[in-house]
């Protein structure tokens, strides 16, 4: 498998979960907006290197939500299935995000 497929199993992610994902990015979006801002404006250096650490912890905080919920739902599933493609795939992104 090359690095433009990706296997295809079938899984749902929360509802729930989803929505306060799709809300964190979007507040991650509207902190990295207000970065660039500051840096149009010439704000103060350290103002910006503050927000843009606040911008990396609310994207670490997202990345941890979002390997809960596949290890609680995906995993789950494909240790259950015997799906043990799915299984090294996440093994792989885990490896890649650290």
């Amino acid at each position: 498998m090359n690095s433009t497929e990706h296997h295809t199993h079938g899984h749902h992610h929360d509802p729930e979960e989803k929505k306060r994902q799709l809300n964190r990015i979007s507040r991650i979006i509207g902190h990295l907006q207000f970065v660039k801002q500051m840096i149009e404006d010439d704000r103060d250096c350290s103002e910006v290197l503050i927000q843009i650490s606040a911008t990396k912890s609310a994207l670490n905080g997202l990345g941890k939500a979002i390997i809960s919920e596949h290890i609680s739902h995906c995993i789950t599933h494909a240790v259950e299935d015997g799906d043990m493609e799915a299984i090294q795939e996440f093994r792989k992104a885990i490896e890649k995000y650290l």
